[in-house]
């Protein structure tokens, strides 16, 4: 019996069960999934958990059954190419034959002394649980600061608008405009919505040192009741200390099949793999379903394909509040209600398909 082990129950392991469970695994394989929590859960939306819009019920799916997948719980510590072998914290080692490495990402503090220690995070559902806690326990006019205005400092600023409106919500970016990744209409329109409802943008800001309750820009003290970051992400640590080649975000550089150049029973997928788009839960999906069709192709001795296909994207969309949303579809920019009732209904799909 030959033993897959997938690390990670994020998107990228979640479509590979949903793939080769329940027909399609076959009898002489089996599935070991290892997660430090019993659940699968809904990164796109801790956003929500943490300014309090949402309960914790609602970012979690149940894993599913199958007499032949196992899940093992615990905090993954190594991972020996050379041995075959998981070494998880307090655990017995698990062996492997293939490997799907999904570990997920971190917050990176771009050397900014302090910020690892004196802000709150939104990367993991324990961390976003703790955000959760201070902010919704800070007093009416506390100064809450988000650093980092891509995808989720914005979700994060506005979802804490509609939450708590009696907080003064301060958001800092580095550059000319919000949301750089996006085309400058929309930035201007989530920009002029975040003027409309009294959360203020400082561009241009750089973040030099973070103290408790104290955040500096430009070497300038602001006196904050809670900080929060959001500028930016690293692979896990785990993946980081792997000796295998990497590119300069520290992510693996994978041959076209997503496997290690000089290993093609190690895969990586999601926010660990060097890939030609940013991180996404629907680049994680994509990889997947290549992966699985190259793993059916190498169990059953048939040769592989010259290449497979490009992945595509199908866009992305993010909420401003619960009425009001912005986002790209097919390379086109949306805003308003229709973006929010598209991730709105995105999101009850996905739950559907996987609950």
């Amino acid at each position: 019996m030959k033993n897959l082990v997938i690390l990670g129950g994020g998107y990228g392991g979640m479509r590979v069960l949903a793939r080769l469970l329940p027909n399609q695994l076959p009898e002489d394989v089996s599935i070991t999934l290892v997660d430090r929590v019993p659940y699968h859960c809904l990164k796109t939306e801790y956003y929500a958990l943490a300014a309090g819009t949402i309960s914790d019920q609602h970012v979690r799916v149940a894993y599913p059954e199958h007499p032949r997948l196992t899940i093992k719980y615990g905090e993954v510590t190594n991972i020996s190419i050379g041995e075959n072998k998981v070494y998880l914290k307090d655990e017995e080692p698990v062996s492997y034959d293939d490997i799907i490495i999904g570990l997920g990402c971190e917050d990176k503090y771009h050397n900014v002394p302090g910020a690892d220690v004196h802000t709150f995070s939104i990367q993991t559902i324990e961390k976003s649980r703790k955000t959760y806690q201070v902010l919704n326990n800070l007093t009416p006019g506390s100064v809450v600061a988000i650093v980092g205005a891509g995808l989720s400092g914005v979700e994060l600023a506005s979802e804490l608008n509609e939450s708590r409106p009696d907080l003064k919500v301060k958001l800092f970016d580095r550059g000319k405009h919000i949301l750089s990744a996006f085309p400058e209409r929309l930035s201007t329109y989530v920009e002029n919505w975040f003027e409309s409802h009294n959360v203020e943008i400082i561009n241009h800001s750089n973040i030099t040192k973070v103290e408790e309750n104290t955040l500096y820009n430009h070497d300038e003290a602001m006196q904050c009741d809670a900080i929060v970051w959001t500028a930016g992400i690293q692979p896990n640590k785990v993946i980081r200390d792997m000796d295998v080649e990497k590119d300069q975000q520290g992510r693996v550089v994978l041959t076209k099949y997503h496997s290690l150049q000089d290993n093609d029973h190690v895969y990586v997928v999601g926010d660990c793999a060097s890939l030609p788009h940013a991180p996404s839960a629907q680049l994680a999906e994509g990889q997947a379903e290549q992966i699985v069709q190259v793993l059916l192709k190498r169990w059953k001795g048939e040769e592989l394909p010259e290449s497979l296909p490009v992945i595509k994207l199908k866009g992305v969309l993010g909420s401003l509040g619960k009425k009001h949303g912005f986002g790209l579809v097919a390379e086109r920019p949306i805003t308003g209600r229709v973006a929010r009732l598209l991730k709105s209904g995105i999101l009850w799909m996905y739950k559907y398909h996987n609950g």
